[in-house]
């Protein structure tokens, strides 16, 4: 699966591209369909930046709370993907990036992208002494889970 997602990257998603700037230019014009490229990579940069600004400071925020800014974190990377995305030269990255622009369609591609994430995450491990045991965590075939407290040697001579 990853190859075929590569090669569509690499080589279906340009042929996308090419063609779609081809029929663009064939109905405005050459120099518009340039002009209107280059539009909406400097509007886009702009955006991204702004986003950007706002999304680091509500992560400054999070973390000065005390709490874990995991959201900000990956919106701050939905918006490095927006901004690669809208810098490239096409008509169909430019819809892809600006639709990472709109906050709720960012959240909602977000909370997908972690959905899938986590569903994926089948093996999880287990320290049981000298022992490490990895087990499918999506069955409740735990075995016998030993609880217990570790105590680093620097800690006792404090």
């Amino acid at each position: 699966m990853p190859l075929l997602l590569i090669l569509f990257l690499f080589i279906g998603m340009p042929i996308l591209e090419i063609s779609a700037l081809i029929r663009v230019a064939g109905v405005i014009g050459i120099l518009n369909t340039v002009g209107f490229s280059l539009l909406t990579a400097m509007l886009g940069a702009y955006l991204v930046k702004q986003q950007g600004i706002a999304t680091l400071a509500k992560l400054q925020e999070e973390a000065q709370a005390g709490r874990v800014p995991a959201q900000q974190m990956v919106e701050g990377v939905a918006l490095l993907v927006a901004g690669a995305v809208l810098l490239t030269p096409g008509f169909i990255t430019d819809i892809l990036g600006f639709a990472l622009l709109v906050p709720p369609i960012r959240i909602a591609i977000v909370n997908w992208v972690a959905r899938r994430a986590l569903a994926n995450q089948t093996v999880r491990y287990e320290f049981r002494g000298s022992q490490t045991r990895a087990y499918d965590s999506r069955s409740n075939d735990h075995g016998n889970v030993i609880d217990g407290e570790y105590t680093s040697p620097s800690d006792d001579t404090k």
